[in-house]
């Protein structure tokens, strides 16, 4: 298996997507700096609702005053819900902020190599 052929993590891809960033000044951009680490807030707290639901499962049991419990769909599957749909409109914010600035710096191959390791193409 090749070094290209490698999976990469969910750390692994934020980082190269900040060393791409940083090799062509990006980083610096405050909109794009602060909507990629919400995007990663995001994503940190989808993957613990998610831990949560597939520890608890499903279903939870929620009991009252006389000891009758009552069956409920996990809240962390509403949250999970609601922070997914959140961090889809913050990484198409994040796109939106990488393809203006390749417009604004005239098509130049940073916002390009970025948009590209977005999608999902070519790495390092």
């Amino acid at each position: 298996m090749s070094e290209t052929d490698k999976k990469l993590t969910l750390s692994e891809q934020a980082q190269e997507i900040l060393r791409i960033a940083e090799q062509h000044g990006v980083e610096q951009n405050f909109f794009f700096l602060t909507t990629f680490k919400r995007y990663q807030v995001q994503i940190n707290i989808l993957i613990d609702l998610e831990a949560s639901i597939k520890r608890d499962g499903a279903l939870v049991t929620k009991e009252y005053v006389k000891g009758r419990g009552n069956v409920y769909v996990h809240p962390a599957i509403t949250e999970y819900n609601r922070t997914s749909q959140a961090a889809n409109q913050t990484v198409q914010t994040l796109m939106k902020i990488i393809t203006t600035m390749r417009e604004d710096d005239g098509g130049k191959d940073g916002a390009k190599e970025l948009l590209d390791f977005l999608r999902g193409g070519k790495q390092g």
